[in-house]
């Protein structure tokens, strides 16, 4: 039996993940403690969110992130291709920074507009 803290929401209910009875949930107050159990088993997930250099802006990096999870075991990949990046303003929220970044599927947008200065 695994026991986890669940991170769906801030009441971080302490779950029960029975591996031997199909990954039976318990210890949740609602239904998305139960995905999550499940899900953090059998294909554990993650959503990233970091910052990409950036110059001719008037910070000196642009907060970024994963437009849909990946897979936990790729982040440390994942990071190290975004730490790669140094971008040239301007840049819009919702730009593709990076498509489909190690045949995920998923892209590096960005969050924040960034015009350029001179």
């Amino acid at each position: 039996m695994a026991e986890l803290i669940c991170i769906v929401c801030p009441k971080g209910c302490h779950l029960q993940v029975d591996e031997e009875n199909n990954y039976k949930v318990t210890g949740n107050n609602c239904g998305r403690g139960i995905v999550y159990g499940k899900q953090e088993l059998i294909n554990p997930v993650r959503t990233i969110t970091s910052t990409c250099r950036i110059k001719e802006a008037n910070l000196p990096r642009i907060p970024v992130k994963t437009n849909e999870t990946i897979p936990k075991g790729k982040m440390d990949e994942i990071m190290h291709e975004i730490n790669q990046v140094e971008l040239t303003a301007p840049i819009h929220i919702g730009d593709i920074i990076i498509p489909n970044i190690l045949d995920t599927g998923v892209d590096i947008v960005a969050c924040k507009n960034m015009e350029k200065v001179n």
